[in-house]
């Protein structure tokens, strides 16, 4: 069974002083907890405290390190956005550290303590991981996009299954005790594409050009110091140069590389957002890869978002871009708010056409600048299937499909022809107009897709569907709400496929659906059948995981 914990004012995954203390032999199990999952929710911590995690009754000395102490360090595990998970050497009080990688032993400096826990820099490596390999990667030891690139993939898939497994075990509270368990607990699916693999990337503009210490020295005035890239990691007004992007499509680069060439031309008259003063044009660079339909060739959607709409500036970034076989679209998103996000309140066509298409599991959708869609689409074609497999539709047109947090629709749309009816609910308005637009294009009329807030669901949930025969929930990164969950456990459909992004909530999640909640009177009725982690963004931290559950024959909750 797995164990979960709430959002919105519940309940957190919140580990304390003795759980830590506990901890020591599977620090893995700290490894997907946020920062803010570190904090308040005073009832998971007794929790958590009941729960004696690895049995060991094992003491150590208090340990109270100082902001600025240089310490030893071992890193055993990854953890949040691939921090590392470290002890200080010969006290076993953990401590978090940025691009510290397993098996690392290393010195850092104390720069946050937080009660149970501290945060360190890393200063100088004692002796390397095991598994290191060669980052390909010239901004992978300052970009926080793929921070694992200098890490073996066969190590990457360990450690991740290793996360997704402890928090099974220990935040889910299925432990090893319960029959079965290592059936249930699925080795991880590899990603056959470590590269080029994303089919959408967001570069900023920005008025400076953030560089690392040891490369100040190569600063430079006016235009030359614009940039163009990735923000660099906990800031969000520093933007790292990046001329090239080997997770992204090789069309992308080109595009990439065709901007970078000649946007800081003064005679373009081009300035960059600055979100600091609130000054400039230019804020982001959106790109976009699909494939055309009929000939199967990649197709480019390029997305300029900018503070107003004025086309005669990008003209001369259009001609030059258009000229790339692949880029058959040329957006402008005007996004005239202070806030620097790439969706805009309008939307402009400067080239080409306004969508492009993609095929996943035989169907054909539509992708506009601003729509949803799985980033990484090979591996989306083994997710779905590993969905549609779990999901176990017998294909006589007989089962109805309860598809929560359905997006675009992608997932439901994939088993609407083995289904008698699909029932897909999301909080976006233009998902949802998506979601009816993809059904019409692959010619499904089975689907019914209803905009609407699963977080304040009402005691008139569920009036509008018939009781589905399968749950599909795909929710975000904090997870289900009590309501939510509450309203599964009274549906009682036989089967239920919860598709996470991130496992420590997910298995809080699962803990409720199995175990209920105690201390709320809410009884389990769900029996575990597997958990299968997926990678889906090799070199990255980030897990899928698809987890299969049945209702149990006598409603009660059991592996």
């Amino acid at each position: 069974m797995l164990a979960t914990t709430p959002v919105h004012g519940l309940r957190y995954v919140v580990p304390t002083r003795s759980w830590l203390q506990r901890f020591r032999c599977c620090s893995s199990s700290l490894a997907s907890l946020s920062p803010s999952e570190f904090s308040g929710g005073n009832k998971t911590q007794k929790k958590l405290n009941d729960e004696n995690i690895n049995g060991s009754n094992e003491k150590t000395a208090p340990y109270y390190p100082k902001r600025g102490q240089t310490v030893e360090l071992v890193c055993e595990s990854l953890g949040f956005k691939g921090k590392g998970i470290c002890k200080v050497d010969g006290t076993g009080f953990v401590v978090m550290c940025d691009r510290a990688l397993p098996g690392e032993r290393f010195l850092g400096r104390i720069t946050r303590r937080k009660g149970s826990y501290a945060e360190v820099t890393k200063i100088k490596t004692i002796s390397p991981h095991k598994d290191l390999v060669e980052a390909p990667c010239e901004y992978a030891s300052y970009c926080g996009g793929c921070k694992t690139q200098n890490l073996s993939y066969e190590a990457q898939l360990k450690a991740k299954e290793e996360q997704v497994h402890e928090l099974i075990r220990h935040v889910g509270r299925f432990s090893d005790n319960n029959p079965g368990l290592e059936i249930v607990l699925k080795p991880i699916v590899a990603c056959d594409i470590q590269f080029n693999y994303r089919n959408k990337m967001e570069f900023s503009f920005g008025p400076q050009r953030w560089l690392p210490i040891e490369m100040l020295h190569e600063k430079e005035d006016g235009p030359k110091n614009f940039a163009l890239g990735l923000h660099a990691p906990g800031f969000f007004d520093k933007v790292l140069n990046v001329d090239k992007c080997l997770l992204q499509s090789e069309p992308g680069n080109l595009v990439l590389a065709a901007v970078q060439d000649c946007w800081r031309d003064p005679a373009l008259s081009l300035s960059p957002y600055n979100c600091r003063s609130h000054v400039g044009f230019l804020k982001h660079l959106m790109l976009r890869t699909g494939r055309n339909v009929e000939t199967g060739s990649l197709e480019l959607m390029v997305n300029f978002v900018t503070s107003s709409y004025e086309p005669e500036l990008l003209k001369p970034l259009v001609d030059r871009i258009s000229s790339i076989p692949q880029v058959v679209s040329i957006m402008n998103n005007v996004n005239s708010s202070v806030g620097n996000t790439s969706v805009g309140e309008k939307e402009y066509t400067l080239y080409g056409k306004d969508t492009i298409t993609e095929v996943l599991r035989g169907l054909t959708f539509q992708i506009s600048a601003n729509s949803f869609f799985q980033t990484n689409t090979h591996q989306a074609e083994v997710l779905y299937k590993l969905i549609e497999e779990s999901a176990g539709l017998k294909g006589d047109g007989s089962e109805v499909v309860l598809d929560l947090f359905c997006g675009t629709g992608t997932i439901g749309l994939t088993l609407a022809r083995r289904a008698k009816h699909i029932y897909g609910y999301e909080v976006v308005p233009q998902a949802i107009t998506d979601a009816h637009k993809n059904a019409q294009i692959n010619g499904i009329e089975n689907a019914t897709f209803i905009q609407g807030d699963l977080n304040k669901i009402g005691e008139d949930f569920g009036n509008n569907f018939p009781k589905p025969d399968i749950v599909i929930s795909d929710p975000n990164r904090p997870g289900m709400h009590m309501k939510l969950i509450k309203f599964l456990l009274k549906l009682k459909s036989p089967r239920i496929i919860y598709v996470s992004c991130n496992p420590a909530t997910c298995a809080r999640d699962l803990d409720y659906l199995c175990h209920g909640v105690e201390e709320k009177n809410i009884k389990g009725c769900y029996k575990l059948m597997s958990v299968q982690p997926v990678d889906m963004f090799p070199h990255t931290p980030h897990i899928e995981c698809v987890c299969f559950l049945e209702l149990a024959c006598d409603h009660g909750c059991f592996i």
